[in-house]
């Protein structure tokens, strides 16, 4: 492999061990960007003051901006050559990251496959991002379509691991110190509905939309140290398929989660993601807006300050979602490109 060539499908083997470049401090500037990106206004990840009366030593950062930054350490060595992302799973942030700490990755080969025109193939892989400690803060499953090098190169026999259909509610939490509920300020985070307050079913429209400009995309997928070419090297996508750069699908992911504030402010820790799928690619000059529903509620052992509420976040382009579009039939409605299971947890 040439430096800088990433890794083809023929090059990945199974129970291979990647150790990724480049280790990363998160700092205060770094949040600060990543908000002025996003606009997320969740209480917890936005003042220290907040944070620090229900139990944390400061606001944390953001969940969603420690995943994109371990999943952007992975992308050199896993989907440089990727044609797409396809899918997460088994997705745990299992301990709190605060400024000033520092986040390295590693990832495990689990399962590979081949496609049948033999041009690519399926590469799965298990990350896992570190603190400076030694600590895991985040593991996670995910799948990626990678280009081969050569039509007729010898590959391993086809393996496709089995991984959870859901995160088990009991494995939930340990991102979050226990909490002092009186320090909770409902006034302050924005909405009065704690666990009890939603149902299994309910929909909830989130209400405003986000344009994204070509320029903030690119910038949110540099912040995350994340190379794939095809959020930048405009010369090269103008030959593509598409013609032009694609968005980064987390980032529809952190804009859907920042529209969420809308009917689920005290929602304010994303403890895992059971499943994703990018439906559909954007582009800049597209408005995102989103929708959710409540799958599941659900209590944590031993912990009577928060409960889990598994939610499905459904985002769309350039569609409100008053009537919360999902499928047409057996196909998504052409508008959906992101369909998130996920837990977050809230105040009990």
């Amino acid at each position: 492999m040439s430096e800088g060539a990433g890794n083809f499908f023929e090059d990945f083997r199974l129970g291979q061990v990647i150790r990724h470049a480049t280790p990363r401090t998160i700092t205060t500037g770094d949040v600060a960007l990543y908000n002025g990106l996003f606009g997320a206004r969740f209480a917890v990840q936005s003042a220290d003051t907040f944070a620090k009366k229900i139990g944390y030593p400061r606001a944390p950062v953001d969940d969603l901006l420690v995943f994109h930054v371990v999943f952007g350490k992975t992308v050199p060595d896993i989907s440089l050559n990727a044609v797409a992302n396809l899918g997460y799973a088994d997705c745990r942030f299992l301990a709190p990251v605060y400024p000033g700490d520092t986040l390295s990755a590693q990832s495990e080969v689990v399962g590979l496959r081949e496609n049948s025109n033999r041009q690519s193939g399926v590469v799965y892989v298990r990350s896992r991002g570190f603190n400076q400690k030694g600590t895991v803060v985040l593991d996670y499953a995910r799948w990626v379509m990678v280009r081969k090098r050569a039509e007729a190169a010898p590959v391993a026999s086809a393996s496709v691991p089995k991984l959870p259909d859901k995160v088990d509610p009991a494995a939930l939490g340990g991102g979050v110190p226990r909490l002092k509920s009186k320090g909770y300020d409902y006034v302050l985070a924005g909405g009065t509905r704690r666990f009890a307050d939603y149902h299994p079913g309910e929909k909830i429209d989130h209400r405003d939309g986000m344009t994204v400009e070509e320029a903030e995309h690119q910038i949110a997928t540099r912040l995350y140290q994340n190379t794939a070419r095809v959020h930048f090297n405009q010369f090269t996508e103008s030959k593509g398929r598409f013609g032009r750069r694609l968005i980064y699908g987390g980032h529809v992911i952190s804009l859907a989660r920042a529209l969420s504030f809308n009917g689920l402010a005290n929602a304010f820790h994303v403890a895992a993601i059971n499943g994703g799928r990018h439906v559909a690619p954007l582009f800049a000059g597209s408005t995102v807006f989103a929708w959710s529903e409540v799958l599941e509620r659900q209590e944590i052992p031993k912990r009577k300050d928060i409960g889990a509420l598994r939610l499905r976040t459904i985002a769309t382009k350039d569609r409100p979602c008053e009537d919360f579009p999902l499928k047409q039939g057996d196909e998504y409605d052409p508008a959906v490109i992101l369909d998130l299971d996920y837990w977050a947890l809230i105040p009990r």
